[in-house]
């Protein structure tokens, strides 16, 4: 984070704003109805902002207890390469480290190149043990 006008906050995004960065920055869409529902549900929010605009954020989701993944990592394009989604990761690794219980296990799915970005924070690859795998429903 290399300019100083950005401020971090905990706070869960709004639907709209949510949204907008999901969009804004390649990540696929999400309905007003499954933003409704599922924000509220977010174990960790962390969102910075500039000049009073939203934009970087990411999310942890689970149980509270055995499982936890980290999701949403999303930057705008006009505010990537100046180190937000490293700063966004260094905030969800405190709340790891401070709040997940030991035996919990926390995934993540990286799109493309992005699994560079996590294995900074701890992230490893699963693969061949374990892979990935998804039911999105349309």
């Amino acid at each position: 984070m290399s300019e100083p006008n950005y401020t971090i906050n905990h706070d869960i995004p709004s639907v709209d704003t949510y949204r907008h960065l999901r969009q804004a920055s390649g990540l696929s869409a999400k309905t007003m109805e499954a933003a409704s529902r599922g924000l509220p549900n977010s174990l960790f929010a962390v969102q910075i902002t500039h000049a009073g605009e939203t934009v970087a954020m990411g999310r942890v989701i689970g149980d509270g207890g055995t499982f936890y993944q980290v999701v949403d990592i999303a930057v705008l394009p006009a505010h990537q390469g100046r180190g937000l989604g490293k700063k966004v990761m260094l905030e969800i690794q405190a709340y790891i480290e401070r709040e997940v219980p030991a035996s919990a296990y926390v995934s993540l799915l990286a799109d493309g190149e992005a699994y560079r970005l996590y294995q900074q924070y701890g992230f490893t690859l699963t693969a061949p043990a374990s892979v990935g795998m998804a039911l999105k429903k349309a």
